[in-house]
């Protein structure tokens, strides 16, 4: 198999020679979901050790869409920017026949952009390398890294914390850790999680990352079945001269041959294209779409984070989406913990990891399957931006009588500028924000960003303190009852962040 030259590799790569001091969080795992978490723990202070058993990042393209929702993590990691000048957006379908073009084909519906959701429309489309990249990049301007050529080999944990063993070097001891090493997790194995779902398609699927003369860059080309064999699509990757090939095949006992000539020749018989045109190979992967859940995402010190939690088809983007918001859910809790916020001793902020993210990651593994057997379309469903955690414990709603279509207490908190003030730049950050909407009621002193904003359709009005991952932890007509919340999930008394903002609008 050919692997692209797109990974970095770290100063600590060395087994022998990376960091064994104890850590707070140890990260088994470096990519999207291992990387993004490490972000979100580094510019919290929290100390966080990444392993990887590769000596470098992953090479290919295979997560490439990037969800709206995603889109507003990424910006508050401090990576939009770079997540925007290294993709672009998906190009329209081309429908080939017989070396014909028979027309396009729209892949998503899209959706119009508006104030509160500034990102919604189609996803866009990153290759998964230079998303870590970037997020790697992101965690060394933090001040953190990432020790390659680490393979776990062994996990115990006991009152205290949990100790990971490593096919050469020293052991490390972390506070806790986390398991973010894909479907065929080590660390999910080593605790006896069971991994439960279903084969979305039998027969055999590939994906590659290649080079080739004949096609434009201005489609993402799909060849129907043909002929017993199965489709083909080759899509143009935005900011290379590479493109995408991903395929299926018909027959489940297939075995697809990754090299050079044997891409070569699938291209050749799917298509009106020569083998000769395949000029290069530069990684490749084969897979059996498959939709699967671990039993539990936490046992003890150790939670499962993206693929060793959770398996989906690549249809719809939803695996690699999903997975960074497994990372945005957990990375203010552990660190509310490690931090003192909330006491070691009190587990009910870190158990609501698994109540919130598990059903998430269910009914997202549900959509990935109805979108590969055709029976979803790819739009608003897919853009992750109406997924949230009413009914969690960790949210309090204390208004009566609010329609369905409201804002409630553990809804996605809208973006919108009122009064000056844009509110996802007063959300940017590891902070809690109390926000007052078209309420001169009087607030709590909170250690949290505090702002005042005129009524605000997207809201209603009332007071709002939302979470540092962006969502609504409590709502209410007032701020009664506030201050007995806040500190229940680690947000003492304070000043806040009130200088300039309390009079805005």
């Amino acid at each position: 198999m050919a692997t692209q030259a797109h990974g970095h590799k770290d100063t600590a790569d060395t087994a022998d020679t990376a960091d064994t001091a104890d850590t707070d969080v140890l990260i088994v795992g470096a990519g999207p979901t291992g990387l993004a978490l490490a972000v979100d723990l580094a510019r919290r202070g929290v100390r966080a050790l990444v392993v990887e058993r590769a000596g470098e990042l992953f090479p290919g393209s295979r997560g490439k869409g990037i969800q709206p929702r995603t889109m507003e993590v990424f910006d508050d990691l401090g990576v939009l920017d770079a997540i925007r000048a290294g993709g672009g957006l998906y190009p329209v379908g081309m429908i080939w026949q017989d070396g014909t073009r028979q027309g396009e084909h729209r892949m998503f519906d899209a959706t119009e952009t508006t104030e509160a959701e500034p990102y919604a429309g189609i996803p866009w489309m990153v290759p998964q390398w230079r998303t870590q990249e970037i997020l790697f990049a992101r965690l060394e301007e933090l001040g953190g890294s990432v020790a390659f050529g680490r393979e776990l080999t062994g996990l115990s944990q006991d009152a205290d914390g949990v100790t990971a063993a490593f096919a050469s070097g020293a052991p490390v001891r972390a506070r806790y850790a986390v398991a973010a090493d894909g479907g065929r997790s080590v660390v999910r194995r080593a605790l006896g999680i069971g991994m439960t779902g279903e084969t979305v398609d039998p027969a055999p699927a590939i994906v590659a990352d290649l080079r080739i003369n004949g096609l434009d860059r201005d489609n993402w080309h799909v060849f129907p079945p043909a002929g017993g064999e199965g489709f083909l699509a080759i899509c143009p990757l935005p900011h290379t001269e590479d493109f995408q090939l991903a395929g299926g095949f018909e027959d489940p006992a297939a075995e697809p041959d990754l090299s050079l000539d044997g891409i070569r020749k699938l291209v050749a018989t799917r298509t009106h294209l020569s083998a000769d045109d395949v000029t290069e190979v530069r990684w490749a992967s084969d897979f059996r779409p498959r939709a699967a859940m671990a039993d539990r995402f936490r046992q003890g010190r150790v939670f499962l984070a993206g693929d060793a939690a959770h398996v989906h088809s690549p249809a719809g983007g939803q695996g690699m989406n999903t997975s960074v918001q497994d990372a945005y859910n957990l990375g203010w809790k552990l660190a509310a913990v490690l931090r003192g916020e909330v006491p070691e001793s009190s587990e009910a902020l870190l158990d609501s990891y698994e109540e919130e993210r598990l059903p998430n990651a269910a009914h997202m593994l549900g959509l990935s399957t109805r979108v590969h057997r055709g029976e979803v379309r790819r739009g608003t469903a897919t853009q992750q931006l109406g997924l949230g955690y009413r009914g969690s414990s960790l949210v309090r709603e204390t208004r009566d009588g609010l329609p369905e279509d409201a804002l409630h207490a553990g809804d996605r908190a809208p973006d919108g500028t009122r009064g000056g003030v844009r509110l996802f730049d007063a959300f940017r950050g590891p902070h809690w924000t109390l926000l007052a909407v078209g309420t001169d009621t009087g607030l709590p002193g909170l250690a949290a960003r505090t702002v005042r904003i005129p009524a605000y359709e997207a809201y209603g009005t009332g007071v709002f303190l939302v979470r540092p991952d962006g969502y609504v932890g409590w709502a209410g007509e007032t701020a009664e009852g506030l201050t007995e919340y806040a500190a229940g999930v680690g947000v003492g008394p304070g000043a806040g962040d009130r200088a300039g903002s309390e009079a805005v609008g």
